[in-house]
């Protein structure tokens, strides 16, 4: 019959033998980016000959499905069902992934091919996002083997392509098969751990909300010397529209963006201390920086960011003896469910214009990605815990939500279901960037965890069925 040792002992043979690292390289291989229109192929591609025919082998009904907007790419849904009254969970994952950056990446690497190289998997997908859905599916093949083809629970599964574009039809599509995909509990795996050897589990994700400040005072540069010191810049307008939004250390100033009433206290209980770290160096937590009085875990996971992602002022890269006619920065607020994003925008002009910058103009404003949070004492999350806890024999750090965005609230929205994921990278893996990579040692340990998962799920002693909620 198989015992949960053997399972996970099936898990780690696979990993340790090689046999993850070459199937990592066959997902990596498939330039799937969906951010380059001449790469919708590779899409279709990675979901047509790679995760169809496997999860059709571990007994999946598996259907692939063209996006309900038009310009994006296909969505795959598979089912395995044992039984209806056996709890149900959803995997999610996205096979797509962000430009290669190929003329970016260091001597040695190829962001379409694996490299090993000091503890690290490199290319690009690695991380994100093909790294982590593939060592989930690859532990539920495990526990398949050691239950003799049976698992004892259901799973359904949604692999988008189109996450680097804010899950275009994602909402859509979920809305449509809602009866389909109806589940106990999500879990997946996406995003960094709190630090590289610290499991973590985070019950949701930050929000993300964008809009441009444009200062626009004429068609054209006038001559700096004739005019520098008599007519106004629109760059220095700007620059002093920012700093009333944003002190010099870091705390927002609009203070109607923010949580109304605080941290809540479940948050913070469960932020004690947390660790938060694990770059690669390139960035810095600087403790002045941000709001006062919370700790960094509080300032990522519990509270709201604004951050000016360009600014642009006249040419950066020719400057000319001009006046520039106009300036903009492109910004973004990150949130929690703590705060409402319909008060974004009133806020921030009614604010500048009690700083007499009226002629400060927002364009453009709109949520990308809505915030998401399940409770983090919620059934299925000590649940997870409690199973990770046994398998890995170490602390598992619980947030709240993680710092990045991911669509969960999807999920919430239409299955209604809990959210718990379990991110199998960390901060410093450069998803995104040039010389992306997932670290050998936490992909080895995530393996090992979803093997547990999915043998204790078909063991019994899972949350009541319909103990769902966001």
């Amino acid at each position: 019959m198989g015992t949960r040792g053997g399972a996970i002992g099936r898990a780690l043979s696979f990993f340790d033998q090689g046999g993850f690292e070459q199937l990592l390289s066959t997902l990596v291989a498939i330039p799937s980016t969906s951010q380059e229109a001449e790469s919708a192929p590779a899409l279709d591609a990675y979901l047509a000959e790679t995760m169809e025919p496997w999860l059709k082998r571990l007994g999946f009904a598996v259907s692939i499905h063209p996006n309900p907007l038009d310009g994006f790419g296909p969505i795959l849904m598979g089912r395995r069902i044992e039984d209806a009254s056996l709890p149900t969970i959803l995997l999610y994952g996205h096979g797509d992934t962000v430009r290669g950056l190929k003329e970016q990446w260091r001597d040695g690497l190829d962001p379409w091919t694996v490299t090993t190289e000091d503890g690290r998997w490199y290319g690009r997908g690695t991380a994100d996002n093909k790294g982590q859905h593939a060592l989930n599916i690859a532990a539920l093949e495990a526990v398949l083997e050691e239950r003799g083809g049976r698992l004892g629970a259901n799973i359904k599964l949604v692999i988008e392509t189109a996450e680097e574009r804010g899950s275009k039809g994602l909402r859509e599509f979920v809305a449509a098969h809602a009866r389909e995909l109806a589940a106990d509990a999500l879990i997946a795996s996406d995003g960094p751990r709190v630090e590289p050897g610290v499991p973590t589990i985070a019950t949701g994700t930050r929000g993300t909300f964008h809009f441009d400040l444009a200062v626009r005072l004429r068609a054209g540069g006038v001559h700096s010397g004739h005019w520098g010191g008599l007519t106004m810049d629109p760059a220095i307008i700007l620059a002093h529209a920012l700093s009333t939004i944003m002190d010099r250390e870091g705390k927002i100033l609009v203070r109607d963006w923010l949580p109304r009433n605080g941290v809540p206290a479940a948050v913070k209980g469960v932020l004690d201390g947390c660790p938060v770290g694990g770059g690669d160096g390139a960035a810095t937590i600087d403790a002045g920086w941000g709001e006062p009085n919370l700790t960094p875990a509080e300032k990522i996971y519990g509270w709201n960011s604004f951050i000016v992602l360009a600014m642009t002022s006249g040419r950066p890269d020719n400057p000319v003896n001009a006046v520039a006619p106009d300036a903009r920065a492109h910004c973004q607020i990150r949130y929690t469910v703590d705060s409402d994003p319909k008060d974004f925008l009133p806020a921030l002009r009614q604010h500048l214009d009690a700083h007499g910058l009226s002629q400060v103009l927002i364009e453009n404003p709109g949520l990308r990605m809505p915030a998401s949070r399940t409770a983090p004492d919620h059934p299925w999350v000590r649940w997870a815990h409690e199973s990770l806890t046994r398998t890995l024999d170490k602390p598992v750090q619980i947030i709240p939500n993680s710092s990045g965005g991911l669509p969960g609230d999807v999920f919430v929205d239409h299955l209604g279901v809990p959210l718990v994921w379990v991110p199998h990278s960390y901060n410093g893996c450069k998803q995104h960037g040039p010389d992306e990579h997932l670290l050998i040692a936490a992909a080895r340990e995530g393996i090992a965890g979803f093997a547990g998962m999915w043998w204790d799920l078909g063991e019994g002693g899972t949350p009541p069925r319909g103990c769902q909620g966001g």
